[in-house]
C-alpha cells in the first residue's frame, strides 16, 4: 500500500462505532452482504442494445452467489437470438460479479446482466421474503405449458387500423369484426401445444384443431359478422 507524503505525516484518528453494512432481505431472512457468496435470490430484468433495437428479458436464480439457472428471452434482431444461445452457456456456474465482467455476446444481454446485478446485491428480488428461496427450475416455469416466452406481437396503422399477430394464447390465426369492423374476438393457436402434440405423433391436422381455440365475441351470435387473416387482409 502506497500512501502520499502528506497522508504519511498524519496523525492517527480511531474509527468510532462501525454497524458494518444493512441488512437486505435474501430468501427469508436479514442478511448483511459483505461478499459475493452472501447473496441469494431469483430476480429477472430487462436490457436493451445500444442501438436500442433489440431488448432482452433476463431471469437468475443465485444461490451463494453463483447462478443456478437462467432462462434468456430476447426479441429484436435475429443475431440476439445465437447471442442468447451462447449465454445460456456461459451464466451457469458463474458468480454475478463473474458474469458481470463476461462479455455475453450482445448488448441487451449484458445490460439485461447489469441491471440484475443491483437487483440482487440491493435485495430486490423475487424470492427476497420466500424462506429458502425458490428451487433451481423456477425460472423455465415462468414459460408455462409448451415452454414458450410470453410474447405480444401487434399492428397498426392509421388506414388500416390494428392488426393482431401473437397474444398470450399464441399464434392469432384469424381476427372476428362487428358489423362496425370493431375486433370483438379473435382465433389463436397455442403452439407449444401444437409441436408437443405432433411430437407424439398426432396428425398435424389433428393436432391443430385440438389447440386451437377462440377469445371474446368471436361466433356469429356474438355478434360476429366477419374474419380476417390479419396477415394477409
Amino acid at each position: 500500500m502506497i500512501y502520499t507524503n502528506e497522508v504519511e505525516h498524519m496523525c492517527v484518528v480511531k474509527k468510532g462505532v462501525n454497524h458494518g453494512p444493512a441488512p437486505i432481505p435474501e430468501e427469508g431472512q436479514w442478511v448483511k452482504a459483505k461478499e459475493i457468496v452472501d447473496i441469494s435470490g431469483l430476480t429477472h430484468g430487462i436490457g436493451w442494445c445500444a442501438p436500442q433495437q433489440g431488448a432482452c428479458k433476463l431471469t437468475l436464480n443465485v444461490k451463494k452467489g453463483v447462478i443456478q439457472e437462467c432462462l434468456i428471452e430476447t426479441i429484436g434482431c435475429s443475431g440476439m437470438t445465437h447471442s442468447a444461445a451462447m449465454a445460456s452457456e456461459i451464466l451457469p456456474g458463474k458468480t454475478i460479479l463473474e458474469a458481470l465482467n463476461t462479455d455475453l455476446v450482445c448488448d441487451a444481454i449484458n445490460t439485461a446482466m447489469r441491471e440484475l446485478f443491483l437487483q440482487i446485491v440491493y435485495g430486490r428480488t423475487q424470492s427476497a421474503f420466500s424462506e429458502n428461496g425458490l428451487a433451481i427450475g423456477a425460472g423455465l416455469e415462468d414459460l408455462g405449458k409448451g415452454l414458450r416466452s410470453q410474447v405480444g406481437t401487434l399492428y397498426g396503422t392509421m388506414a388500416k387500423g390494428s392488426r393482431y399477430l401473437e397474444l398470450t394464447e399464441g399464434y392469432i390465426s384469424r381476427l372476428a369484426l362487428d358489423k362496425d369492423d370493431l375486433i370483438i374476438g379473435y382465433e389463436f393457436i397455442h403452439m407449444g401445444k401444437f409441436m408437443e402434440a405432433v411430437k407424439k405423433g398426432v396428425d398435424a391436422n389433428e393436432a391443430l384443431k385440438q389447440v386451437t381455440g377462440h377469445y371474446g365475441r368471436f361466433n356469429p351470435e356474438d355478434g360476429a359478422v366477419k374474419y380476417i387473416d390479419p396477415r394477409k387482409e
